[in-house]
């Protein structure tokens, strides 16, 4: 294994073995989990306390009412005196009292706060049917005469596809892909300007620097980093798909799911796309100015004061898009999405808006790409020049004596 990859492999093995790294990876998971479970247990304690009993003197109407789902009911409490405990108890928002007498179905509702108009107007078109049914069998009609009175009219309804969704997909593709980058650029803006500096000035660097090149110790770093970086991707990649499968067929997600599904799944086509791909070259481009930043500090203390001139990049590009992400075809969005370190940011803004050409899409990659390929040669030119002063005269000084000592 060549001296780079040996780097590489420590760095990467390092940070992936950390609490930190082992925190960050799961907290997403952990937070959508608890949000389900908590939000599944309100749910089961808003549903039993927001069913409604049933009890009437004819056993098949009232399984009948039931199975019809016409209201949230329970196939508890089928009696009386069973009904009204459950009701002081708390236990059930109300019951309903079905009866029929001379042909005519009777209903009367108990509880403890009024029945929502939907719920009102559902109940009553279910009793009405019921006694349509038995205003026939006592009408002695025909099975021709039946047919007419039963006769609906047809109703047909032609939408186009609809504006309003694509839009609301777009939305959310834009601010999930967004806030991902944001926060990945965040976590590692930081941990490698705390890695970089954190070696700063020690005698383990001269003796490292006497047996390898600065320029091969760096690209090792860098790769150890972007391989951790890759893995926390690779891992969220996983874990979506994964919840994705699982969603249909578990029952805290089942209804919401089948009722967006359309909205998933154009979400998911905008975000694994090129989008994917500024993604990661955003992330990569940011931690090499990340590491010069820790690489200019005397402390590893300073390293977070080290790690603003990223940040600051990094909040202009994530405000910037959330201002203009319904404005794409703006000149100053077309030409900051040709422009390194803010190209993912405005870039994916205008795929996912469908207001840009791939050769466009293709000239913004490459720019993006050789500017990582520039910066990445240059910065470890001068990795040893900064890496070897120790004298805190400031960041500008402590950049023009690295690039001196180059």
């Amino acid at each position: 294994m060549t001296k780079t990859g040996i780097v590489a492999g420590e760095t990467y093995a390092r940070q992936v073995k950390s609490w930190s790294f082992l925190i960050l990876v799961l907290s997403p998971f952990l937070f959508i989990l608890l949000s389900f479970g908590v939000g599944y247990l309100s749910a089961s304690t808003s549903q039993a306390r927001n069913t409604i009993a049933v009890v009437a003197n004819d056993s098949n109407l009232r399984q009948e009412f039931i199975q019809s789902n016409t209201l949230q009911t329970t196939g508890k409490h089928a009696t009386l005196p069973t009904d009204k405990q459950a009701l002081q108890q708390n236990k059930i928002q109300g019951y309903l009292v079905l009866k029929t007498e001379n042909n005519q179905i009777q209903v009367t509702y108990h509880g403890t706060k009024q029945l929502e108009s939907s719920a009102k107007q559902a109940l009553q078109q279910f009793v009405i049917q019921k006694q349509q049914h038995l205003n026939q069998q006592a009408a002695n009609l025909t099975s021709r005469q039946l047919h007419q009175l039963n006769q609906l009219p047809q109703i047909q309804e032609k939408v186009e596809k609809g504006e309003s969704t694509t839009d609301l997909a777009k939305l959310v593709s834009f601010w999930v892909l967004l806030f991902l980058m944001y926060f990945i650029l965040v976590t590692y803006t930081s941990t490698t300007a705390q890695e970089i500096a954190s070696e700063k000035g020690t005698k383990i660097m001269e003796i490292i620097f006497s047996s390898t090149t600065a320029r091969k110790y760096f690209y090792g770093k860098m790769l150890g980093v972007f391989g951790v970086i890759v893995t926390q991707i690779a891992i969220y990649l996983v874990g979506g798909f994964a919840l994705y499968g699982l969603a249909p067929h578990l029952a805290i997600t089942k209804t919401l799911f089948q009722q967006y599904r359309d909205l998933i799944d154009q979400v998911l086509k905008n975000f694994f796309s090129v989008n994917l791909l500024y993604v990661l070259l955003g992330v990569v481009i940011f931690t090499i100015l990340a590491a010069l930043s820790g690489a200019l500090v005397t402390r590893p203390e300073d390293a977070t004061k080290a790690a603003q001139p990223a940040l600051y990049l990094v909040m202009l590009g994530f405000f910037g898009a959330l201002t203009l992400n319904k404005q794409a075809e703006l000149l100053v969005v077309k030409i900051l999405s040709y422009v390194p370190f803010l190209s993912s940011f405005f870039m994916p803004l205008r795929v996912i808006d469908g207001s840009v050409s791939g050769l466009e899409v293709l000239g913004s990659l490459i720019i993006l790409v050789l500017s990582i390929a520039g910066l990445t040669y240059y910065v470890g030119g001068i990795y040893s020049g900064l890496m070897l002063q120790t004298d805190n005269v400031g960041f500008w000084k402590s950049f023009k004596r690295g690039i001196q000592i180059r």
